[in-house]
C-alpha cells in the first residue's frame, strides 16, 4: 500500500523531482502549490505524513489531516508548529537536527562580513546605476579581531564559533547550559551572560530558538546597552528581536547596523522599512539552503518517515513529541 507525503512549503518542481528520486519504497509526493490556507487543508485531507519547513502548522489545518501519523520539520526550530495540537491528535513530530548547522553557520558568517563591509549596499548602488565609494552609509570594519557574542550556542552557534576562530578576535557564548572546560578551550570560547555579550561585542549574532523566554529578548532596552558600533544578526527566529524597536534604533544610531535572514511575519511584507534601510542586510530565510547539502537532510528526514511506516520510532535525536 502506498503511503502518502505531503510538503506544505511550495516547492518548485525541480526540487519536487529530486525529492521524489530519494524516497523510499511505496511512498509518493504531493506539494503546495501556495500558501492559502484552504488549499493547504484539501491537499492534508489524505496524506499519512506531513513535512513543513516555513508553513505554519496549526490545530485547523491538522484537523484538516486525519489520517496523518507524522509531522516533520524540514529543519529544526519547531515554534511554527502547534505541538499540542499534534499530541491531541496523536501526531508524532520529528526534526532533522543537525541537518542545516554548518550551511546556517557559514551564511551568519556571509552576513557579518557582508554587514561590516557594507557589501550588499554596494551592490544595490552599482545596480541602481551609482558610484558612491566615498558615500557608504556606515563606516567599514573588518571581522578580524572583533569580540563576537553568540546567543544560543547549540550546533549552529558552536559551528558559527568553529568558523570564526581564523579571524582571531574574542568569542563570547551564552545558553541555559554552560560547557564543561575542556570543551570551551577546544572551541575557543567563553561563557557569558546575554547582559555582558550586549555590552561587549562588536557582532551579536542570535542562534536561540524562540520560546516564551527568548521572545522579544532583543528590545530597545537589549539594543540601547548594545555598543553604537556594533551590529546585529539575526538568523534564529524573528520574534526574537522586537522590529519596530530594531528599526528605531538602527534610525537613532544607537548601533551600527543589523542583518536578518528571520522576521516577525513570513514572508515579510515588502513595505517593511527594514527593507528600506542602508545599514541592513536583509534576506528571505534562505540560511539553511545549500545545493550541497540538500540529498543528506532529505534522507534524513524521509528515514525517520519510513522508520514511522514501519512501525517503528523517529531517530531519537529528531524526536520532538
Amino acid at each position: 500500500m502506498t503511503s502518502k507525503i505531503v510538503v506544505l512549503d511550495p516547492i518548485t518542481a525541480e526540487t519536487a523531482t529530486r525529492m521524489r528520486g530519494l524516497l523510499p519504497e511505496g511512498m509518493q509526493l504531493e506539494h503546495a502549490k501556495n500558501r492559502e490556507a484552504a488549499h493547504l487543508q484539501e491537499i492534508v485531507a489524505d496524506a499519512d505524513f506531513i513535512v513543513s519547513g516555513q508553513i505554519a502548522v496549526d490545530a485547523a489545518l491538522l484537523a484538516a489531516a486525519p489520517r496523518a501519523r507524522l509531522l516533520h520539520k524540514w529543519g529544526v526550530g519547531v515554534d511554527n508548529f502547534d505541538l499540542d495540537a499534534a499530541r491531541a491528535q496523536g501526531v508524532i513530530v520529528a526534526r532533522t537536527t543537525g541537518s542545516n548547522a554548518v550551511p546556517v553557520a557559514e551564511f551568519t558568517l556571509g552576513l557579518m562580513i557582508g554587514l561590516l563591509r557594507n557589501l550588499a549596499w554596494g551592490h544595490h548602488t552599482l545596480q541602481n546605476h551609482q558610484w558612491r565609494t566615498t558615500q557608504l552609509p556606515k563606516p567599514s570594519y573588518m571581522l578580524s579581531g572583533k569580540t563576537i557574542g553568540i546567543v544560543g550556542f547549540g550546533a549552529i552557534g558552536q559551528n558559527v564559533a568553529r568558523l570564526l576562530r581564523p579571524f582571531g578576535g574574542r568569542i563570547l557564548y551564552t545558553k541555559n547550559r554552560r560547557l564543561a572546560e575542556a570543551e570551551e578551550q577546544a572551541l575557543g570560547v567563553e561563557f557569558a551572560d546575554l547582559a555582558t555579550i550586549l555590552a561587549e561585542a562588536d557582532v551579536v549574532s542570535l542562534h536561540c530558538p524562540m520560546t516564551p523566554q527568548t521572545a522579544g529578548m532583543i528590545d530597545r532596552r537589549a539594543l540601547q546597552s548594545m555598543k553604537r558600533s556594533a551590529v546585529l544578526i539575526n538568523v534564529a527566529r524573528g520574534g526574537v528581536v522586537i522590529e519596530s524597536d530594531l528599526v528605531e534604533a538602527l534610525r537613532a544610531k544607537e548601533i551600527l547596523g543589523a542583518a536578518t535572514d528571520v522576521y516577525e511575519t513570513e514572508p515579510v511584507p515588502f513595505d517593511h522599512p527594514l527593507l528600506t534601510m542602508e545599514n541592513v542586510v536583509a534576506t528571505p530565510h534562505i540560511a539553511a539552503m545549500a545545493a550541497d547539502n540538500f540529498e543528506s537532510t532529505i534522507l534524513q528526514m524521509w528515514g525517520n518517515i519510513d522508520r514511522v511506516a514501519r512501525g517503528e520510532p523517529v531517530a531519537e535525536a529528531d524526536f520532538v513529541c
